[in-house]
């Protein structure tokens, strides 16, 4: 019989994170999705501020509400897209979600002990402690949607295809450490974006990529037969575009 493992999901609360969760549940024993808080925006605006300066941070406080927008506006393109791929936006049932401050608390901890899973699925959370990763012998594996290392951080999709490298405009499912995006990668693929896509679709081409990517890093976990491989070469983090970086790669180069 084929193996499903018995997976744990750490996750935010999103699009991304329901359509992981509808499709592992064809193919693994989901046993508890621990969905936490988004961190405060005021907090993070005060961190890039003091780490980015303040003129690039207004920049992309502002492109975020443009690409809100923009999500609103697509809604036709993603929605084709999600039929295509025969991606499920459903909830997930309310009995398997656990909601905490952070995915690092101890109740966290003692939960994974408790359920014992082959792995544990990482979705969109903070970056996570060391005494989490340690707590069960379970690997913990993210997807990320850039090719890894070259574009860790958020949105490696977008900038591939801004910094003129679509080659590795992409996914990475890989093992989750103490860094950003810096874990051994198990599987990587590249998407094909289209003349009706835009910063908003380009994820979901991303997920559907993404998950059989991550189904069968879980299927290897629960074997026992995990082979993660430390890619060598470029290696940046990347945030938020500005909304006059982007307005000026869209009108320059047509990448929307």
């Amino acid at each position: 019989m084929p193996v499903r493992p018995r997976v744990v999901m750490l996750a935010g609360e999103g699009t991304s994170t329901r359509l992981m969760y509808n499709a592992l549940r064809a193919s693994c024993d989901v046993c508890a999705v621990v969905i936490e808080e988004k961190p405060s925006s005021s907090a993070m605006i005060r961190y890039r501020m003091k780490k980015l300066g303040v003129l690039a941070t207004l920049g992309q406080v502002a492109f975020i509400a443009y690409s809100r927008w923009l999500a609103r506006a697509s809604k036709a393109r993603i929605d084709e897209l999600m039929r295509r791929y025969g991606l499920d936006d459903a909830p997930i049932p309310s009995e398997l979600v656990t909601h905490v401050a952070s995915a690092n608390r101890r109740e966290v901890i003692r939960l994974l002990t408790t359920l014992a899973p082959d792995a544990v699925v990482v979705n969109g959370t903070r970056i996570l402690s060391s005494k989490l990763l340690g707590s069960v012998k379970a690997p913990f594996i993210n997807t990320h949607m850039g090719i890894t290392p070259a574009y860790r951080g958020v949105h490696g999709g977008y900038w591939a295809l801004a910094t003129d490298d679509r080659e590795r405009c992409g996914v990475t499912v890989h093992l989750v450490d103490e860094g950003v995006d810096t874990g051994g990668v198990l599987y990587q693929s590249t998407i094909d974006v289209e003349n009706d896509d835009n910063f908003s679709t380009y994820p979901i081409h991303q997920m559907a990529k993404a998950i059989p990517l991550m189904q069968a890093a879980l299927v290897d976990a629960a074997e026992h037969r995990l082979a993660p491989v430390e890619r060598s070469g470029d290696s940046r983090q990347w945030y938020h575009p500005t909304l006059t970086f982007y307005l000026k790669q869209r009108l320059l180069k047509g990448i929307k």
